[in-house]
């Protein structure tokens, strides 16, 4: 096994998945602050999700005696638009599902199961992460601007109004 593959591999991963953390941190505070709290609470959980797989990653590197670099792989971009940052978040979930399958097979070819089955088990999380954000462009595109303004009543102090007394 070639250690200092699967350690550039590994690298890769935690780069990617600290960009995910900062760009759903992002979207998340963004989307309290517009009130929309069930999609902020969404990209807030799946950015605490994302820094668990970091810590997976990094393990896994130090195990092999590498060491972890904590650099994302690139800046976050500005987006304000509920839509777009769900577009932007699906395509960024799709990426790492293909990322971490080609990772996975490259690793089993270098005789390192143990990397490959953790690549594997991301892969499984990013394509739940990707369905989460597909079913909400899903029901934007069925209900319009009606869904994303739903999303700003009833989030209990989670980052939108209460709903008036009575209602």
């Amino acid at each position: 096994m070639d250690r200092t593959r699967s350690i550039e591999l590994l690298n890769q991963g935690v780069a990617d998945e600290l960009q995910a953390v900062h760009q759903y941190m992002y979207f998340h505070f963004h989307l309290d602050d517009q009130g929309f709290g069930p999609l902020s609470l969404l990209f807030k959980r799946t950015a605490i999700e994302e820094m668990g797989h970091v810590e997976l990653l990094a393990e896994r590197i130090l195990f092999l005696k590498g060491e972890v670099e904590m650099s994302p792989s690139g800046p976050v971009e500005k987006i304000n638009d509920p839509q777009a940052m769900l577009v932007k978040a699906a395509g960024m979930e799709n990426g790492s599902v293909s990322d971490y399958n080609g990772m996975a097979l490259e690793c089993s070819a270098n005789a390192d199961a143990i990397s490959k089955q953790l690549f594997e088990s991301l892969v499984a999380d990013e394509e739940r992460h990707f369905d989460l954000y597909d079913k909400q462009l899903d029901n934007i595109k069925r209900f319009g601007p009606t869904y994303l303004a739903l999303q700003s009543f009833g989030t209990g102090g989670q980052g939108g109004p209460e709903p008036p007394a009575g209602v």
